[in-house]
């Protein structure tokens, strides 16, 4: 296995799995993404900070604190979700590092810092583990290129704090690039790219969805026994659920769901989040627990 975990790093894995050893992460990082499936009559622009910050208290009050881990922001969430006392105990705490949205330069897009978040900013907001964003394309972007120098950069920034960092890769289409080029360079895109964050030094994965068995098979030998989690990418839940299936089978170590567990439950009051998470996200999670566990059961076989 390429990449192995320290101690320090081995126990923070530890935090964000269920008891058998697989991912299990709550996304509630999102901001305008998180705006945009609250309903507001006047639409995301009329949603406060404030009306958001409370939608994600809830969020963790009604489903993060019945997972192993949630990733939050530090823009909206941190750390008032923390210093109010909202995060249970037995929850650990992700904190993503990149800010919304992202540049292009040259056709190729970068995401960005939040401002003033580091490492050691992690560490203060009390997060176990980090997690930072790159959009990748394997056939535009090598070892020597600006995203993979800014990977190298922070999984070498965080093992100076001894803090787990987890990489995540999105691809995308490209200018010029129609959809059916795209989806057929798909896969590959994702098994090079995350071959690409291992070779930088990545020890944990947030990757696609890479289309088939054979595509999370691929996914599988190019992480070179890092491991790596499937993302909701904001397809519906039971699409997710089949999603996971086929990769924990076939060499994932888990998931992290956003979109998918709770974009129907963000009502714009407490009471009607309250009753949406607990109702329609609670049993959608633990479904999704037992969807990660196929992975411990084909392992066992």
């Amino acid at each position: 296995m390429k990449n192995q975990l320290t101690t320090l790093e081995r126990r923070a894995m530890s935090s964000i799995c269920t008891p058998d050893g697989s991912m299990l992460i709550v996304a509630a990082d999102q901001r305008n993404g998180m705006k945009a499936v609250m309903n507001c009559p006047d639409g995301p622009v009329a949603i406060s900070t404030r009306q958001l910050a409370d939608a994600k208290a809830d969020l963790v009050t009604y489903l993060g604190n019945h997972a192993p881990a949630i990733l939050l922001d530090p823009e909206v969430a941190l750390p008032q979700i923390v210093d109010d006392g909202v995060l249970g105990r037995s929850t650990a705490l992700v904190v993503g590092m990149d800010a919304s949205g992202f540049e292009t330069v040259d056709g190729l897009r970068y995401t960005r810092f939040v401002e003033g978040v580091t490492p050691r900013t992690v560490r203060e907001l009390g997060g176990a583990v980090a997690k930072m964003l790159w959009y990748v394309r394997t056939d535009r972007q090598d070892a020597g290129s600006r995203v993979a120098q800014e990977i190298r950069e922070l999984v070498e920034a965080c093992a100076r704090e001894g803090l787990l960092l987890i990489v995540e890769i999105l691809t995308y289409r490209l200018e010029g690039e129609t959809e059916e080029e795209y989806a057929a360079a798909f896969p590959s895109l994702v098994a090079d790219a995350a071959a690409l964050a291992v070779d930088c030094g990545a020890k944990v994965l947030k990757l696609p969805y890479p289309g088939s068995p054979e595509g999370c098979d691929a996914v599988t030998a190019a992480a070179a026994g890092v491991p790596w989690a499937v993302l909701s990418a904001g397809v519906d839940h039971a699409t997710f659920i089949g999603q996971v299936r086929t990769a924990v089978a076939h060499g994932a170590s888990g998931a992290m769901a956003g979109r998918s567990l709770w974009k129907d439950s963000l009502a714009m009051t407490t009471p009607e989040r309250a009753e949406k998470l607990t109702e329609l996200s609670q049993p959608r999670l633990a479904e999704l627990r037992e969807a990660v566990t196929v992975r411990s059961e084909a392992a066992a076989a």
